[in-house]
């Protein structure tokens, strides 16, 4: 029965990476590129780390280890991608042509 759980739970990892896949491939630029990157990484590996926690145990070397990962990929993985759209946006790299709103411009700007 654990094991049938963990693999549920791994499915669900494995669908979220498949549509953050699609999403990378369809979005127009760098910006939504990237929050689909960071959805990629975020909420499909933290199932099949927690996958492997409900298989494995929470306190097992395994367990425990994939806590601290899944905690880390949590917590850090936003930042990145934040910190990497940032960059990109004071580099210049410009939004996709049917971009609607382009709030720190404005606030610059007005």
């Amino acid at each position: 029965m654990r094991d049938a759980v963990a693999v549920a739970i791994a499915a669900v990892g494995l669908c979220f990476s498949l549509s953050g896949v699609v999403g990378i491939l369809r979005m127009p630029d760098l910006y939504t590129r990237v929050q689909c990157s960071t959805k990629n990484v975020t909420m499909g590996s933290i199932p099949v780390l927690i996958a492997i926690v409900v298989a494995k145990g929470p306190v097992s070397p395994y367990g425990s280890r994939a806590l601290l990962v899944a905690f880390l990929l949590f917590v850090l993985n936003p930042v990145a991608s934040h910190a990497l759209t940032r960059a990109a946006y004071k580099r210049g790299i410009e939004m996709a042509p049917g971009s609607v709103v382009d709030m720190p411009r404005e606030r610059r700007e007005g």
